[in-house]
């Protein structure tokens, strides 16, 4: 397996962590730094850090140089997006089964109430997961004071002034608010929060698993529900760009008002998201009032003539049939 190594401290003790494992067992483990050039003497910097990662005994190790980082989820989130996209290749390149991260509770503690600031619901309050497709977090459930308690002597671990701008939402976060909630409320605010995550993720999870089949019952194929044709039409796969999609390969676009009536909102308004973003709906665009308004089509239907979506979509209600696809 790979490790991701910025060469801070959590990621550098993961790193020398992953290197005396892999030794004792005998087992092929190696090192990642993604270089995204945003701040100078960047590039030197992740060449210091493989140096590192190579004295630890890692192999392979590899620098990989994202560029510059454009995109519309701000420079935080463009960021993020760029290093897992260069992790992903990395990953294929030297065929690894996973990537190591050295996220701690205090990071999880963070992006909790970040997912809070944004109100985007229980699966962005559920925080990172210990596990999710190639990557695994080891570290998440230790205090980033433990982490870095742990680092061994003779490593030198690097503090990226971005983590201290405020500029960054995630560095007012680290140190202005959770330290004013822990004067204000008391301490083990952090411990709650990832605590909080945890139980938010088993029941996103649940949910989830439950418009799955929602999705799968309420979807017309031919004329049918797959109700109808015995619960046939949905698979749990997905396209290239990460798009639900049948059994036969068709995007859906149909859907039983009366079946998807049946299921309570929280699943019903799952469903009705992941077929818009199927049918074309950029995920970052389609928002919590979108996916309420194409609710209101199943469940407050007063005659509303549709709902246009993000994408150049519409949500339209067609005798006992929910549209989503262009406007004609």
């Amino acid at each position: 397996m790979l490790v991701a190594c910025s060469g801070g401290a959590d990621s550098l003790t993961l790193a020398a962590a992953l290197a005396h494992v892999a030794t004792r067992e005998g087992r092929r483990a190696g090192g990642v730094s993604v270089d995204h050039g945003l701040q100078e003497a960047s590039a030197a910097r992740a060449r210091e850090v493989a140096s590192a990662l190579i004295d630890l005994g890692l192999d392979p190790v590899e620098v990989i140089h994202v560029g510059a980082v454009d995109g519309v989820d701000g420079p935080e989130g463009n960021a993020r997006r760029a290093r897992f996209t260069a992790l992903d290749a990395g990953a294929v390149r030297h065929g690894a089964p996973a990537i190591l991260l050295g996220h701690t509770r205090d990071d999880q503690a963070e992006t909790v109430l970040l997912g809070l600031a944004r109100g985007s619901g229980a699966r962005s309050l559920a925080g990172m997961a210990g596990r999710s497709g190639l990557y695994r977090r080891p570290l998440l459930h230790l205090t980033r004071a433990t982490v870095r308690a742990a680092l061994p002597e003779g490593l030198t671990s690097w503090d990226d002034p971005h983590n201290a701008d405020p500029a960054y939402a995630r560095a007012r976060v680290r140190h202005r608010v959770l330290p004013a909630l822990e004067t204000e409320l008391g301490p083990g605010i952090g411990a709650a929060l990832a605590r909080t995550a945890d139980l938010l993720r088993a029941d996103a999870d649940a949910l989830d698993e439950w418009a799955d089949r929602a999705l799968a019952d309420c979807v017309i194929i031919s004329g049918s529900t797959s109700r109808q044709q015995h619960g046939t039409g949905w698979a749990d796969g997905s396209t290239a760009a990460g798009r639900p999609v049948a059994s036969d390969g068709a995007v859906p676009r149909r859907l039983d008002i009366r079946a998807l009536g049946s299921y309570p909102q929280a699943v019903r308004r799952r469903v009705l998201r992941r077929v818009a973003i199927a049918a074309g709906s950029p995920p970052t665009d389609l928002s919590a009032a979108h996916v309420e308004a194409v609710d209101a089509l199943v469940t407050r239907w007063t005659g509303q003539v549709g709902v246009d979506l993000p994408g150049k979509l519409r949500a339209c209600r067609v005798g006992a049939e929910l549209r989503i696809a262009p406007p004609d």
